[in-house]
């Protein structure tokens, strides 16, 4: 058995946990909060057997799209300040990781 645990954009919470869902796959959302531009994430936890981790991955996949998005740049420049030029940057999609599980109950 297997844990996913999969970070996606707000954007594609919906999408994903209703496809998952659709797909037999039983879910457990998170609300989470991204580092980078502190906006805001759901993260999946979701328990697979061994050989439905890649139709999982796919349904995941299929439904988190990847979108560019105007940030201002806010590094500190070399005559000491800073700069709020906006900068295009590429956000959405998912990060996936894939777990062992050692042991599973339902109680």
């Amino acid at each position: 058995m297997k844990m996913i645990l999969a970070v996606v954009s707000g954007d594609d919470s919906n999408a994903v946990s209703t496809a998952l869902t659709k797909a037999g796959f039983q879910v457990t959302k998170l609300a989470t909060t991204g580092g980078f531009l502190m906006s805001g994430n759901t993260t999946f936890l979701i328990g697979v057997d061994d050989d439905k981790v890649d139709d999982a991955i796919s349904v995941i996949a299929h439904h988190s799209r990847k979108r560019k998005q105007i940030v201002p740049d806010n590094s500190f420049s070399e005559v000491g300040m800073y700069s709020a030029l906006p900068i295009e940057v590429t956000v959405g999609g998912a990060t996936v990781f894939v777990m062992n599980v050692e042991r599973f109950e339902k109680v």
